[in-house]
């Protein structure tokens, strides 16, 4: 870009509403967007649903909120000029572009008409992502520009790629995730990257560089998840003296810590996740952290845990046996492997059988019974089911963590370190770059094939232009896999719009049918990356993408819709056919892939209402979403597609169950090479019983992860609103 100097670029600032004339307007009181908004939850007179209220709401908000405090600029270059020259845009984005092509792509984008679908979409861009003025009194962008400056930071220069990025984000079928729409093009920002995973060893030079990465990272915006398994329990012997080590509680006190000091400017507070394997000693101190009655020197308020359980925990349980617990210090000292690489399912009677290896034995039974107690409480642990995510692993390496959602599963490798504690080698640590399509808008999109391979091209450059020095084993690993994670959203939301009931026979037969698709393009692109760029990711050639083995699913099984309906949502794309999947098996055996890791299905929270999509692939939890935002207090937010005619459609999680939610993700879940970010609610009738029934059906039907336990409050006698839609009091 050539910088010009119009009149409004020489300003300090550009010209704008003053705050005195705000202040006469009465702009600074009026909350009319608020009222608008509530009634959105209250019945009309008629009995039916106020949703243009919500329009009205986003309106009012737009016009009292929004633009009175939106800088006004006279052309886009001179914008461009202006937040270049303040500091507010980087520099390098822009100059990759003519000046000519700048002003025609924000020209196209301002001209497709962009309109807010919710009050709470509209809010959430303008309060969470939209570029402010420093002082936080002033918006410098509107939607089209965010998404023209993520565009262009993502296209790296290449214009037709910048204009196939826009045009897919304006039309709500690709949405980058928070970290990646919030800072690209930005001078002032964090990493594009949404998380990170990291593991650490038995030693205190792993800890504490674990530690530095993890305040860096943080820095940079991202949650991190840490896996704790290696770690030697508490009274295991330091230097052949007994009873000296302190466990994996103090560490977890560490990061917690951590993550409550390092944010990215106050933009997202920090986060992190803690992994430990069932059989570990520590495991019952471990989860014991969450109880709300857990001594405060103890008690963990702000991370999130994670359990990893092996098939042999859910047998043991299964025939009311004791489980036994290993000492990770015995454990690597007598076969040189770390327990979380070791594969307790595999290993359990040979290491049950090894007098060199210390044991603990609790029981199977009441092991799960204290976990169930604890996500009853708080909703946590997550779950990760060992076996049942290597046996579907398509790499060399052995999964042993997840992230702070649960959707990341990514081989890591060991870091070693030397006597002053540098880096000896530097393993491979996770980043997850993600994205997400909206299953409504693709399914209406002319060329599927296309949108899908934009979306991963736009993901692999968030990979590609993400190289986190202060992070090493991560930078390593992000640069050695080219991973990333392609999400999906709105699929309650396009399933009512079509009159299909979430977790119906249809609903699972579209379920397959488009993750089937999803795999096929994003294998298809992933392919065109690596002939174009003549490079593949680290270790393709011990894959089973290379062997063919991935293909053999799709070889061998019917690929078109079982039912009558889901076919006629078919009829205007083209499924791959068995010969195409053999196409791509020896286009792949040829060229390769890129990326390692393709998929990856998030919980996409914000950007969800910002795209106006159900969350996830999971069922709405109310038809009329209530949420607390800061000084607004209680906003009100319409499932998406939701209307008078299809209201029957859109049951919430809590009335659905947890068989139909876990039945719909184990359609998807062979199509996904990585996880799905799994919720399960309960009614207020739900007791620690049914939540372990619902584990044991997950671990049954093939789920790979569980996220969070949801369970509905119990309305308070003669509370009951008259004419409310959802109501929480």
């Amino acid at each position: 870009m050539t910088l010009i100097s119009p009149a409004a670029a020489d300003q300090d600032t550009p010209v704008a509403t003053s705050t005195r004339e705000e202040k006469a307007a009465g702009i600074g009181e009026r909350k009319r967007y608020h009222a608008l908004n509530s009634q959105l939850n209250l019945y009309s007179p008629e009995g039916t649903l106020q949703l243009d209220k919500d329009h009205e709401a986003m309106l009012a908000y737009l016009d009292d909120e929004v633009t009175p405090k939106l800088i006004n600029f006279p052309n886009p270059l001179a914008r461009l000029q202006w937040l270049i020259s303040n500091n507010y845009y980087e520099r390098g984005v822009f100059d990759s572009y003519s000046d000519e092509f700048l002003e025609s792509i924000y020209a196209h984008a301002h001209s497709v008409g962009h309109e807010f679908r919710s009050f709470v979409g509209a809010m959430k861009f303008f309060t969470s992502y939209a570029l402010k003025s420093f002082d936080g009194t002033r918006y410098l962008e509107t939607f089209p520009d965010r998404v023209v400056a993520t565009a262009l930071a993502l296209a790296g220069g290449n214009e037709d790629f910048a204009r196939e990025l826009v045009d897919e984000m304006l039309s709500a079928r690709f949405q980058p995730a928070t970290p990646t729409f919030l800072n690209a093009g930005k001078a002032q920002r964090g990493e594009f990257v949404s998380c990170f995973l990291q593991r650490l060893e038995d030693n205190l030079e792993s800890i504490a560089q674990g530690a530095a990465n993890a305040l860096q990272l943080s820095k940079r915006g991202g949650g991190v998840a840490i896996l704790l398994t290696n770690l030697r329990e508490l009274g295991a012997p330091i230097k052949n003296i007994e009873n000296q080590a302190s466990g994996v509680v103090p560490v977890m006190k560490i990061f917690e810590d951590i993550f409550s000091y390092a944010n990215q400017l106050g933009a997202r507070q920090g986060a992190g996740a803690v992994y430990l394997h069932a059989h570990h000693p520590d495991i019952l101190r471990f989860l014991d952290t969450k109880r709300e009655n857990a001594d405060e020197k103890f008690r963990i308020k702000t991370l999130a845990l994670g359990v990893v359980i092996p098939d042999i925990t859910f047998e043991l349980a299964r025939d009311n046996k004791p489980m036994m617990l290993f000492s990770p210090y015995d454990v690597l000292k007598e076969y040189g492997i770390p327990l979380s690489d070791i594969g307790i399912s595999a290993m359990y009677d040979t290491l049950c059988a090894n007098p060199n290896i210390r044991k603990q034995e609790i029981s199977a039974r009441a092991f799960f019974k204290t976990l169930a107690e604890l996500q009853f409480e708080s909703g946590y642990p997550y779950v990760l089911f060992e076996d049942t995510v290597n046996r579907a692993h398509q790499l060399s390496g052995w999964i042993n963590m997840s992230n702070l959602c649960s959707e990341i599963l990514q081989r890591n490798t060991i870091s070693t370190f030397a006597e002053d504690g540098s880096y000896s080698h530097v393993g491979e640590d996770i980043s997850c770059n993600l994205g997400s399509l909206n299953i409504a808008q693709a399914m209406a999109s002319a060329d599927i094939a296309r949108t899908v391979e934009t979306a991963v091209r736009a993901l692999t450059a968030v990979s590609d232009t993400s190289n986190i020095q202060a992070a090493p084993s991560v930078a390593r690993g992000n640069y050695s896999s080219h991973a990333i994670g392609l999400g999906q959203m709105n699929l309650h939301g396009y399933l009512a719009s079509q009159k299909i009931h979430y977790g119906s026979e249809e609903a699972l037969d579209f379920t397959d049918i488009y993750f089937m698709l999803m795999a096929y393009h994003s294998v298809r692109a992933s392919c065109a990356l690596a002939k174009e760029r003549e490079e593949t990711f680290s270790g393709f050639e011990q894959s089973r993408y290379a062997s063919g083995e991935y293909f053999d699913y799709y070889l061998s099984r019917s690929l078109l819709p079982k039912t009558a309906r889901v076919r006629e949502l078919f009829d205007a794309h083209t499924l791959p056919t068995v010969a195409d999947w053999a196409q791509l098996k020896q286009d792949v055996a040829t060229y390769g892939m890129y990326n390692a890791y393709l998929q990856a299905i998030p919980p996409t929270g914000s950007i969800s209402y910002v795209n106006h999509s159900t969350s996830s692939i999971h069922p709405i939890a109310a038809q009329i979403e209530i949420r607390k935002e800061g000084k607004l207090g209680r906003v009100y937010y319409a499932a998406p597609h939701l209307s008078d005619e299809n209201r029957e459609f859109f049951a919430d999680a809590y009335e659905l169950g947890y068989e139909k939610i876990i039945d719909t993700y184990a359609a998807a879940t062979p199509h996904v090479d990585q996880g799905l970010s799994l919720t399960l609610f309960f009614t207020d009738e739900a007791t620690t019983r049914d939540i372990n029934r619902a584990q044991i059906y997950a671990w049954k039907k093939g789920i790979k992860t569980l996220y969070y336990v949801r369970l509905r409050q119990p309305a308070l006698e003669g509370t009951q609103i008259e004419g409310c839609v959802s109501c929480a009091l």
